[in-house]
């Protein structure tokens, strides 16, 4: 309950700070994901930038003007950089998400189908599975090549009449490759079909690499075909949370974004995008960043991104035992055993504690990265820290069947996928409650595992999948 007295401002931000602690080590370059830190002169910068307009309210921005030209400015730039003319449009974000969710629900609008369906790769960013689950769009996802890059006849058997739009990303997640947008567009034009382009991880890295002379597959709005791209300026372009973009080539797609209702009591009421209050200090952070940084500055970011990331790729493919797969066109991979008796997952245990926090991933088993230019100080004692990992496991073999090694090998393998999500569905909702007092059934076992690390929905998810484990070893 809200205590009845206040407290203090000093004892608020002690408090805050205490509930740091546990969090992952991120200004120190031993994460791979979720931050995007270039040190305390760049914090401050988006600090300052975001209180300024912290209190105003993106919701009408004819009553907080600046605020619309900020968003329009910030479209311009980014348009310029995606290779966009004078005709391209588009709106400001709270993320990749919900850019993605503004997509689908336009391409969708466009063509009204009674079965709308919208084609993607294996490998599409799972935002698209939740945009399609939330505006009743059938997602059909196409096969990789062994390249990990989408399978462009495949995309071309699945078109049909319900086909609304199709889409690649540039680059994709889980291995960090490109997929073949030229070919993609192509085919688009050929079926008269929109095509999406997902560039939330890359849109602002690619266009400095290309700068810097990096040779990186056709993949913006000089690709004819394409119709519209997402992009999150809170990852490479270093704004705040809650900065992303969607462009769409010219108004005859955007339009189909807008929600308009004339008839509430409160007046007519127009909003671009999915919020209604939207932050004026995430508009304001990324409008900041942007100007301080300019070209050469973002040109200096990835030339540091890149460099550093080729350090980690050259030195994990020396790791006997391991391999990076597809060839990452940018500077998110993944990385896997080639050692039936070395388990990725748990190597990736044994990373952990030595304080990295590594992403584990399925369909195949590997362990992922995306670099920035924090990880400049991370090289070397990540490299040292994954080799020794690497030879432990191998030498330990049951490491396997134990910690979260053996609830990710678990969800990777099991056949009854309906299972899984029925199981996830309930930590879920105890992860929802707000009953703190909730115990999980079975949760004060702990199987002989080491818990630290995430207290919640792994966790849970951990108990659940040992206890399948032991149960199908019984049988």
């Amino acid at each position: 309950m809200i205590s009845k007295t206040g407290k203090s401002p000093e004892k608020v931000l002690a408090d805050l700070q205490a509930f740091k602690q546990k969090d992952p080590n991120w200004s120190e370059g031993r994460i791979f994901s979720l931050v995007y830190y270039l040190g305390e002169e760049h914090r401050k910068l988006l600090s300052d930038a975001y209180s300024l307009y912290m209190f105003e309210n993106g919701l009408n921005m004819m009553a907080f003007q600046s605020l619309k030209k900020m968003e329009t400015e910030i479209l311009q730039m980014t348009s310029a950089l995606f290779g966009g003319d004078e005709q391209v449009v588009g709106t400001m974000t709270s993320g990749g998400t919900e850019s993605i969710l503004m997509a689908v629900k336009t391409y969708r609008d466009r063509k009204k189908v009674h079965a709308p369906e919208i084609i993607a790769p294996e490998s599409i960013h799972v935002a698209f599975n939740k945009a399609c689950d939330y505006f009743g769009v059938k997602m059909r996802r196409a096969r990789l090549n062994s390249d990990y890059r989408v399978d462009v006849n495949h995309v071309r058997s699945m078109i049909n009449s319900n086909t609304i739009a199709i889409v690649g990303s540039a680059p994709q997640y889980p291995q960090g490759v490109m997929d073949p947008i030229e070919e993609l567009g192509k085919l688009a034009i050929e079926k008269n079909i929109p095509l999406h382009v997902d560039a939330c991880v890359g849109g602002f890295l690619l266009p400095f690499l290309e700068m810097n002379g990096v040779k990186i597959p056709a993949w913006n709005f000089t690709v004819p075909g394409v119709t519209s791209i997402s992009a999150d300026i809170h990852k490479y372009g270093f704004a705040p949370k809650g900065a992303s973009v969607v462009l769409y080539k010219d108004m005859s797609y955007l339009k189909h974004q807008f929600f308009i209702y004339e008839n509430w009591s409160g007046g007519v009421y127009a909003s671009a995008a999915m919020p209604g209050t939207k932050s004026g200090g995430s508009i304001a952070g990324a409008w900041a960043v942007l100007q301080h940084f300019g070209e050469e500055g973002y040109r200096e970011l990835a030339k540091r991104t890149y460099a550093v990331t080729q350090r980690f790729l050259a030195g994990i493919r020396a790791i006997p035992g391991l391999e990076i797969l597809g060839k990452p066109d940018m500077s998110v991979f993944a990385y896997a055993s080639t050692d039936p008796g070395v388990n990725i997952f748990a190597v990736g245990d044994e990373m952990q504690k030595r304080g990295w926090m590594i992403n584990k991933q399925q369909n195949p088993e590997c362990l992922h990265a995306m670099i920035t230019p924090i990880h400049e100080k991370s090289v070397e004692p990540f490299l040292a820290d994954l080799a020794e990992s690497v030879e432990h496991v191998r030498k330990h073999p049951e490491l396997a069947m134990t910690g979260q090694a053996a609830m990710y090998g678990m969800i990777a393998k099991a056949p009854l996928r309906g299972m899984v999500r029925n199981e996830v569905q309930k930590v879920m909702q105890k992860m929802y409650s707000l009953n703190n007092s909730e115990a999980l059934a079975g949760e004060d076992e702990n199987h002989g595992v080491e818990l630290s690390g995430p207290p919640t929905f792994s966790r849970r998810l951990m108990f659940f999948f040992l206890n399948l484990i032991s149960k199908l070893r019984a049988n």
